[in-house]
């Protein structure tokens, strides 16, 4: 087993809401009155079925409520045995599924401040992403802005599946609010389900869905860089959440040679593909998709061109890996280093700066 090294980042733990009255105490009269009157009880993403063996690793799964509801449970399971340093808080709740601007706005808002209320003010190496109104570009700059007082914020979220591709330019004042701020972008595996997700229709099963995600990350990094978002916000990061990252390099290889083709209809797009990613793309671990065998995943970060794109996670409470094997075997203690606390620090800059902070009042007289 490849072990883990001490002071790491994880990019992706999953605090779960164990109910949506939880957010009752962060919701303003009206929208509490709204929750108790409709009788609402949930916003589950099938995404995620609470049932299923992915949702969940058997150990780490509660005998009541829901997985990953618990901080206690999440600072002994996830938090104390890889020795992390920050682990980065991406919550999935349905705030993205609904239709309304204004529910999803009020949720949304109530779920960032439950965030900072029950996990991030509770344990000092928690840091948090900011979950935005997607169906409203102008309250999910506003979600930012407000949020991003807050330096335990390292991060926007958005989910992979949505109702347009992430590189059109109505997204981009939530970009450019990102780029200003100092926040990446998350984008992870998930959607809402307002259509299909996949690109010929319904499927019948969650299998259908869950293969599909992968195809929608090759999808909406397209629409990013050939619609220019990089060109036009070069210091933004991206950081690709549950993707998967084996596809990468044949999926740069068919985009590289298309776009020299048909290069006259995107002349912003001034670098090729592999350099942007490179620039500007970063890929959480888990889960890894790759064969085990170590020199078959070697050759495949040799087929990568670069040692920086990966993050180091445990997608916890999620079922990617058994007992402590979060990191594939057979890495180098080089790329150890790099994916577990160089290439997070270098993609967080809120983190770099928390760190510096640290150390100038430890050493200040």
């Amino acid at each position: 087993m490849t072990s883990p090294i001490p002071g790491g980042v994880d990019c992706d733990l999953h605090p779960a809401v164990p109910h949506l009255t939880s957010l009752l105490p962060y919701l303003d009269d009206y929208w509490r009155d709204q929750i108790t009157t409709r009788g609402m009880t949930d916003l589950v993403s099938q995404s995620y079925p609470p049932n299923s063996p992915i949702s969940a690793r058997p150990d780490w799964r509660p005998a009541k409520g829901k997985p990953g509801s618990s901080l206690k449970e999440l600072q002994v399971q996830a938090l104390d045995p890889f020795s992390t340093r920050f682990g980065i808080c991406n919550p999935l709740f349905g705030v993205q599924i609904v239709f309304s601007e204004d529910m999803a706005v009020a949720f949304t808002r109530a779920l960032n401040d439950w965030l900072v209320k029950e996990w991030l003010d509770k344990d000092d190496r928690l840091r948090g992403s900011i979950v935005i109104p997607v169906q409203s570009v102008e309250k999910s700059v506003a979600e930012i802005e407000r949020c991003a007082a807050d330096k335990r914020f390292v991060q926007v979220l958005m989910l992979v599946m949505g109702d347009m591709p992430l590189g059109k330019r109505a997204y981009w004042p939530i970009y450019a609010a990102a780029e200003r701020l100092g926040l990446p972008i998350g984008i992870h595996a998930g959607s809402s389900y307002h259509n299909p997700p996949t690109s010929v229709g319904w499927g019948s099963y969650h299998i259908e869905d869950h293969v599909a995600q992968a195809q929608a990350f090759q999808t909406q990094l397209t629409s990013l860089i050939v619609e220019g978002v990089f060109a036009r916000h070069p210091n933004l990061k991206m950081v690709m959440l549950e993707s998967g990252f084996t596809w990468l390099p044949p999926y740069l290889w068919r985009l590289h040679k298309f776009l020299r083709g048909i290069r006259m209809e995107t002349p912003w797009v001034d670098h090729a593909p592999l350099e942007i990613v490179r620039s500007n793309i970063r890929f959480s671990l888990q889960p890894v998709d790759a064969p085990p065998e170590p020199e078959v995943l070697n050759r495949l970060f040799d087929h990568m061109q670069s040692d920086e794109l990966l993050l180091f996670s445990t997608d916890y409470p999620h079922w990617q890996f058994d007992r402590d094997e979060a990191l594939p075997e057979g890495i180098s203690s080089d790329l150890v280093r790099k994916i577990m606390i160089d290439n997070p620090f270098a993609t967080y800059p809120r983190l770099t700066e928390t760190v510096t902070a640290q150390t100038n009042r430890e050493t200040t007289p």
